[in-house]
C-alpha cells in the first residue's frame, strides 16, 4: 500500500440533498470499491484525512462531513437529524453518489450509525469496518453524557462552545483529552468553532444529541446476528472512554466479523494511528470476496 497520496488530488462535492446540503471530499480511483467514511460529534471529514491519504492510490475513498457541530453548511431548518435522520442522510449521499453497496468505515458515534445500518439497510452495505465506537449500552461514554444533557438547555451549547475556544480546555479529559493523543490544538479548533460561531451548527448537533440513546444500539445490535456482510472491528487498545469490551462483543456477536487492535490511540485511533488504520483497512478490503 502506497503512503501518501500524490497523483489524485481529493475532489469535493456538495450534494444537495432532501435534507439539505452535505459535503463530501473524495480521494483516490472513481472506479475504486468505494469506501464511506463517517465521524462522530463534533468532528468532521477532516479525523480521516490522514488514513485516507494513505488509501487513496488504491481505495476511492469518501468521507461525509455529517451535520454534528463541526460541518460547513448548514441543513434545512426542518430538517430530521436524530440518528435515524442521520441514517437517512446516509442512504440519500450514497444513492446521489450512485453507489449501490458501500463499504462503511465509521468512528465514535459514526461507528453507532453504521450498526443503525445494519438494522435499517443491510443489503446497502457491502462490509462494515468499526474503530473504537458507541455500541450496546454506551451512547453517550459516560464523561460525555452531560454534553447530550446540554442540547435540552437552550442556549447552553453556545457557552461550552465557547469555553472550548480555550485551548488547555479542548486538552482536557472533559473535551478531546481523552479522545486523542495526538490530535493539535488547530484541528481540535477546528472541530469546534463552527459551534461556537454559527447557531445553526448548534441547532443541527442538538437535534442528533436529543436524539440518541443507547436503546437504539441495543436495538441494533438484535440485527447482528443476521447481517452476513464481513466486519473489521478496528479497536484501540487504550481507548479510556470505549472500553474493549465493546469491541470483544461486536466482534462476537457480529457473524463474519473479526477482531484487530491499534496500539498507542485512544478514541481517535484515524488521527493517532492513521498509518496502522490504513493498512488493517487495506488488508481487510483486498480479502473481501
Amino acid at each position: 500500500m502506497a503512503v501518501m497520496n500524490d497523483s489524485a488530488p481529493a475532489r469535493r462535492h456538495r450534494l444537495p440533498l432532501a435534507a439539505g446540503p452535505l459535503v463530501v471530499t473524495e480521494l483516490g480511483p472513481p472506479a475504486a470499491v468505494p469506501l464511506v467514511f463517517l465521524h462522530g460529534v463534533l468532528a468532521n471529514s477532516t479525523l480521516w484525512t490522514g488514513v485516507a491519504d494513505r488509501l487513496a492510490p488504491d481505495h476511492r475513498c469518501l468521507l461525509l462531513d455529517l451535520p454534528l457541530g463541526a460541518h460547513p453548511e448548514p441543513m434545512n431548518p426542518d430538517a430530521d437529524l436524530s440518528p435515524s435522520g442521520l441514517v437517512a442522510v446516509v442512504i440519500d449521499a450514497l444513492d446521489r453518489l450512485g453507489i449501490e453497496r458501500a463499504i462503511l468505515v465509521g468512528n465514535d458515534s459514526g461507528g453507532a450509525l453504521c450498526q443503525l445500518m445494519i438494522a435499517a439497510h443491510p443489503h446497502r452495505l457491502r462490509a462494515l469496518v468499526l474503530t473504537s465506537s458507541d455500541a450496546y449500552d454506551t451512547w453517550l461514554p459516560f464523561m460525555f453524557k452531560p454534553l447530550e444533557l446540554m442540547a435540552f438547555v437552550p442556549g447552553l451549547l453556545r457557552i461550552v462552545a465557547q469555553l472550548l475556544q480555550w485551548p488547555p480546555l479542548r486538552r482536557s479529559p472533559l473535551a478531546f483529552g481523552w479522545l486523542s493523543k495526538r490530535i493539535t490544538d488547530a484541528d481540535s479548533a477546528a472541530f469546534v468553532t463552527p459551534l461556537a460561531r454559527a447557531s445553526w451548527a448548534r441547532r443541527d448537533v442538538g437535534k442528533f444529541l436529543r436524539g440518541i440513546s443507547p436503546r437504539l444500539t441495543r436495538r441494533a445490535a438484535q440485527h447482528f446476528a443476521g447481517f452476513a456482510a464481513p466486519v473489521l472491528v478496528l479497536w484501540s487498545r487504550d481507548d479510556r472512554l470505549l472500553p474493549l469490551r465493546l469491541g470483544l462483543r461486536l466482534a462476537s456477536d457480529l457473524p463474519r466479523a473479526r477482531l484487530e487492535l491499534v496500539t498507542d490511540a485512544y478514541t481517535f485511533s484515524p488521527v493517532d494511528a492513521p498509518e496502522a488504520v490504513a493498512r488493517a483497512i487495506d488488508r481487510f478490503v483486498r480479502e473481501l470476496p
